[in-house]
C-alpha cells in the first residue's frame, strides 16, 4: 500500500512540494539580503544567485503543476466543503503567484540588460528587450508579487498548523513522509 492509498500524496509530490518550500526559503533570504537595485548597477554574486534559484524555483513548480495535473489526489472527505475549496482555491493561487513571481522576475532582470544564466553556466533568453516599457510595467510587478506571496505562503502555513495543532484531523499528515507526527 503506497501513501496515495490512504487519501495522501505520493513520494514524488511530497519531494516536489518541499523542495519549493526549501528554495522559497533560500529565495527570499537572498532577496532580502540582496542590496538594492540601482541605475546601471551590474548584478553580483548575490543577484546571480538569486536569479539562478529563481529559474530553478520556476522549473520545480511547473513539474509540481504538471505532476499534480495528472497524479490527482482524492479531496480530504473529513473537511467541510469551505474548506476544501478554499484549499483547493490557495493551492492554486500558490501556482500562479509562484509562476508570476519568477516571470516577473525574469522580465525585470531582462529589461535591465542583464544577461541571466543558470548558476552562471546555462545562458537564458531574454524575457523583454532592454529599456522596454512593457518589460518595465511587468517587472514592476515583481515586488507586489513578492509580498502578495509571502502573506498567501504565511495563510498557507498558518492553516497547516491550525490542522495540526487545533483540529487534530490529519490533514498535515498528508504532505509529510509516513510515520512522521503520527497521532
Amino acid at each position: 500500500m503506497t501513501d496515495r492509498d490512504v487519501g495522501g500524496y505520493g513520494s514524488v509530490a511530497k519531494l516536489l512540494h518541499w523542495l519549493v518550500v526549501a528554495l522559497l526559503i533560500v529565495q527570499y533570504a537572498i532577496g532580502w539580503l540582496m542590496p538594492d537595485i540601482r541605475r546601471g548597477m551590474v548584478p553580483g554574486t548575490a543577484m546571480n544567485l538569486h536569479m539562478s534559484i529563481g529559474f530553478l524555483v520556476l522549473g520545480v513548480i511547473v513539474a509540481r503543476f504538471l505532476w499534480r495535473l495528472t497524479h490527482r489526489v482524492v479531496a480530504e472527505s473529513s473537511l467541510p466543503p469551505w474548506q476544501r475549496l478554499s484549499s483547493e482555491g490557495v493551492h492554486w493561487l500558490l501556482y500562479v503567484l509562484v509562476l508570476a513571481t519568477t516571470i516577473t522576475g525574469w522580465t525585470f532582470a531582462s529589461m535591465r540588460g542583464w544577461s541571466v544564466s543558470l548558476f552562471w553556466a546555462v545562458p537564458l533568453p531574454a524575457l523583454a528587450a532592454e529599456g522596454s516599457p512593457v518589460g518595465r510595467a511587468i517587472g514592476e510587478l515583481h515586488e507586489t508579487l513578492i509580498w502578495v506571496l509571502a502573506v498567501l505562503i504565511v495563510a498557507h502555513v498558518l492553516a497547516a498548523l491550525l490542522h495540526l495543532f487545533v483540529y487534530r484531523d490529519g490533514i498535515m499528515q498528508r504532505m509529510l513522509p509516513r510515520g512522521w507526527l503520527s497521532q
